[in-house]
């Protein structure tokens, strides 16, 4: 049993020094440390933001329907008596008398209908009414927003920068990476 464990250990110590010799089994080896922050700038920006409002105003609106009317012949017909009447009343002789009544009655109904067309046309029904009106504006508000930080930070002498989504503070978390020189 000692010469199989003996035999492993010396196997696994060959394997292992054949994979750090051979190029193809070179890897880089990283490990983290930190590095100073020398400035942190906020990235900002402007947007704006639209809010409606609702403006409302009492108004006086005008309505207007047009005006039905029934036809009425009372007009005519008490027009075409009366001028019958002083027709017949001016005419001088028999034959006189009845052409009178016949032109007073025609031209009385003709005043009659006058009469009545202008009593009964008086135009259009105007009502007011009070409506509510209302109109949408919207109002303009700008604020800015920070959507990351621009980060300045020193490493080994030199000086990097990379944008982050928060503030880091002083100091920064960076991997280095360390791979052997051929």
């Amino acid at each position: 049993m000692k010469k199989i464990i003996a035999g492993s250990l010396i196997l696994l110590g060959l394997t292992s020094g054949m994979a750090q010799a051979d190029p193809r089994f070179k890897e880089k080896r990283h490990h983290q440390e930190f590095a100073r922050v020398t400035h942190v700038e906020p990235i900002v920006v402007q947007t704006e933001r639209r809010i409606p409002r609702r403006e409302c105003w009492e108004e006086d609106v005008r309505y207007e329907t047009p005006a039905h009317h029934r036809k009425s012949y009372t007009g005519p017909i008490l027009g075409g008596i009366i001028g019958g009447a002083i027709g017949n009343e001016l005419g001088a002789g028999q034959d006189n008398k009845k052409v009178g009544a016949v032109v007073g009655a025609v031209l009385g109904a003709s005043i009659g209908n006058d009469i009545s067309r202008n009593s009964h046309h008086r135009g259009n029904n105007v009502e007011y009414r009070t409506e509510t009106r209302c109109n949408v504006q919207h109002d303009i508000e700008y604020y800015e927003r920070v959507t990351g930080y621009k980060v300045t930070y020193r490493y080994n002498g030199q000086t990097y920068q990379t944008r982050m989504d928060h503030d880091p503070g002083d100091r920064i978390r960076v991997r280095v990476s360390v791979s052997p020189v051929s």
